[in-house]
């Protein structure tokens, strides 16, 4: 039977994940979910990591994007790695997560509502969260398996501001991908 650990920044987003699940309430942005995630795999029992699943909203970065999305990668988009490695230093700006869908998930502290942000992240991306390249940085730190599943809850403009009143659909998609997915390799 596979352990898994359920990561999700904020109880709204998580509501609706299977009650028997373990669930790791994050917090908001990277600092929060890296803290979080380090301090709950380090105090983990034994020697195999869990398979951490990452869900949670997004901002959809182009036009027509809806649903459920899997990203392959996730990167950093604060980060200016080619500034940073030209005086020396080694970063990582990207992660590559398995089993996705081919969709790359840019990560930051900024809550998207700017269009011209948007349209500048979507050259390189798909969807844009607060999380994601925290939590799978912890993962490869740790040397845990990362699934990453998030649903669009907004396009990454001024409506996204509405986040609190569109919240409950994206928990009840994710917690059905759950019980459909990851609940059955647990349990079975």
């Amino acid at each position: 039977m596979k352990q898994v650990l359920v990561v999700s920044a904020t109880e709204a987003e998580a509501a609706a994940v299977p009650a028997d699940l373990p669930v790791l309430i994050c917090g908001v942005g990277k600092v929060a979910s890296a803290t979080a995630l380090t301090k709950a795999l380090a105090r983990w029992p034994g020697d195999e990591m869990p398979l951490v699943v990452n869900v949670g909203t997004a901002g959809a970065l182009r036009p027509g994007l809806t649903g459920l999305w899997f990203p392959s990668s996730v990167c950093n988009h604060e980060m200016n790695t080619a500034l940073i490695e030209a005086m020396g230093f080694s970063l990582r700006a990207r992660y590559e997560v398995p089993e996705g869908d081919g969709s790359v998930l840019a990560t930051g502290d900024v809550f998207v509502t700017d269009p011209a942000l948007r349209d500048r992240l979507a050259v390189g991306a798909h969807l844009v969260d607060m999380e994601g390249f925290a939590v799978a940085h912890v993962c490869a730190e740790f040397a845990a398996p990362l699934r990453i599943v998030k649903h669009i809850s907004d396009e990454a403009d001024e409506r996204a501001l509405s986040w609190p009143e569109r919240v409950a659909e994206s928990a009840a998609q994710l917690g059905g991908w759950l019980r459909e997915n990851i609940r059955a390799d647990v349990l079975g």
